[in-house]
């Protein structure tokens, strides 16, 4: 049975955004996928709510969509601030998940903060998607922090690829590349994660 992927956006862009529509097709190809709002987006405020409503938020839409896909196993899939949040659903006790796709986690807060206790708790296996160009996840710091995980931590590098895989323009012309290859290969590693995990 193909798993369910629930996918959750990043802070500033809404389920609705070519960025996530774009990235639900390519899932679609290894899963039946899922998407919502969380509820600040939904009603149209900013900034983002606090960690417990967005949980709430996230553990709703997963009940929905279990009730629809009964049997399927569990993926959970987010950009940015959607994939903290999954990693942190994943911790609950009573939620059967067979992975996590990070798009872009942001590790490192704009205070500076690092977003590492929930990483360094999770038992589910984990696959980070990050570009070298991400001033919210810098890879020596993502190094450090999967040294001392005791999940399976997989991690996929997008060269010159920013908070979004967005890789630079003058690099891909250099390379004879373009960002649908690069998303292709983004695609690749995860369609390998997810069906790595059944």
């Amino acid at each position: 049975m193909a798993p369910l992927i629930l996918f959750a956006h990043g802070a500033g862009l809404p389920s609705s955004h070519p960025w996530m529509r774009g990235w639900s097709d390519r899932l679609s190809r290894v899963g039946s996928v899922v998407s919502f709002d969380y509820d600040y987006m939904a009603a149209g405020k900013r900034p983002p709510d606090r960690m417990p409503k967005l949980l709430a938020r996230h553990r709703r839409a997963l009940d929905e969509a279990r009730e629809k896909h009964p049997n399927a196993p569990v993926v959970l899939a987010g950009k940015s601030m959607g994939s903290r949040v999954g990693c942190h659903l994943s911790l609950q006790d009573d939620v059967d998940v067979a992975g996590v796709v990070c798009f872009g986690y942001p590790l490192v807060g704009v205070n500076g903060k690092r977003r590492d206790e929930v990483l360094r708790s999770m038992t589910a296996p984990i696959l980070f998607l990050q570009g070298t160009r991400d001033r919210l996840c810098p890879l020596e710091v993502l190094a450090e922090v999967r040294s001392g995980m005791t999940n399976r931590n997989d991690l996929y590098v997008v060269e010159s690829g920013d908070h979004s895989l967005q890789a630079r323009k003058r690099d891909l012309k250099a390379e004879g590349r373009t960002q649908d290859d690069v998303d292709e290969a983004i695609a690749g590693t995860v369609t390998d994660f997810v069906k790595s995990l059944f």
